[in-house]
């Protein structure tokens, strides 16, 4: 693994441990040329996905790009950061034993929704702003509204 710091393609494993769950290893590596010290995760591929854009575009499926938009709408909740992880992984995993390696980023959006749904409706609202791209406060209202039918609006 080559060092971030310096580049050095001679680095160390000193510590490793199952994360995530037991669904990645978890590395503590040392560089020895610099000293410096940076953490790796292993995790099992089953396919390289790609995805299919709304508007035809194909791009190979990123972990991270997922990842940062989940943390984005899960800033600030009272949400424990490994059943985030959690999470991740499982939409992952569901991702990729779909049988197709072409998916729409709509069916991934959708995904991400049911899983944020069960965890914290607030992140759950948060995302769906992003994704459904809310233009107006009436936007969040009808949105809400939809989530709790039971409640009258407001007048």
């Amino acid at each position: 693994m080559r060092c971030p710091f310096c580049g050095n393609v001679d680095t160390q494993v000193k510590d490793s441990r199952p994360a995530e769950d037991h669904v990645a290893i978890r590395r503590r590596r040392f560089c020895p040329a610099c000293g410096g010290r940076f953490t790796t995760y292993e995790r099992v591929q089953l396919r390289d996905l790609v995805v299919i854009k709304s508007k035809g575009k194909r791009e190979d499926f990123d972990r991270d790009k997922l990842e940062r938009s989940i943390r984005i709408s899960m800033q600030k909740r009272p949400v424990d950061p490994e059943r985030i992880d959690q999470m991740i992984s499982g939409i992952v995993r569901r991702l990729e034993s779909m049988g197709d390696t072409d998916i729409q980023s709509s069916r991934i959006g959708e995904i991400v929704m049911e899983s944020l749904a069960r965890i914290d409706t607030v992140a759950y609202v948060r995302f769906a702003s992003v994704y459904k791209n809310f233009q107006a406060a009436d936007d969040f209202e009808d949105f809400v509204h939809e989530l709790r039918p039971d409640v009258p609006p407001e007048e």
